[in-house]
């Protein structure tokens, strides 16, 4: 592409990768773009995750879950059935677990923070969960999305036991609700 702006989206429509043209404000479109801002709030804790060696995990799974997410968003733009085994949910489900082994044990909720890596993945697991809805909203007309929300649900949890790790990784205090 010789120049970024190509003016034929000016009318309110945009193109799939698959020559479709849908209005930029269809529930595809909106999910493209959810999709891509979870990318970008994973970019942004990955960045507070480079501040400590004992992040690396965490790190890693971050990375992998962004091409994951590009992914997706390729297949969605491209009108492809997004297809995601069982053997990538149960790995989510799996990482919750070791990594909850780890965790003290909650008598209640807690309030998001925990230091600066842990605020990020909290912010990143609400955009998650806002991405979900979008997701599930779509799949009323869609059902090609379907396995995506379950990635997407598990993908939260996954977001708040990272939140939750890279809290005790740097001994910050969860504020419990019921302390308040």
């Amino acid at each position: 592409m010789s120049r970024l702006y190509t003016k034929s989206g000016d009318g309110g429509f945009t193109s799939l990768s698959n020559g479709k043209k849908v209005k930029k404000n269809s529930d595809i479109i909106e999910l493209y773009g959810s999709l891509d801002e979870l990318n970008v709030f994973l970019a942004h804790a990955s960045e507070a995750l480079h501040q400590n060696q004992d992040f690396d995990q965490l790190l890693k799974s971050i990375y992998k879950i962004q091409k994951e997410i590009f992914n997706f968003s390729s297949k969605l733009m491209s009108g492809e059935k997004i297809i995601i085994s069982s053997a990538e949910i149960n790995k989510f489900e799996d990482d919750v677990d070791a990594m909850s082994e780890k965790l003290p044990i909650l008598k209640s909720f807690i309030l998001p923070g925990g230091g600066e890596a842990a605020t990020r993945l909290h912010l990143a697991r609400v955009t998650c969960r806002r991405v979900e809805r979008v997701a599930f909203r779509l799949l009323d007309k869609d059902s090609s999305v379907e396995a995506l929300g379950v990635y997407l649900n598990r993908l939260s949890d996954w977001l708040y036991v990272g939140a939750r790790t890279a809290a005790l990784i740097v001994n910050a205090e969860e504020v419990l609700v019921e302390d308040l």
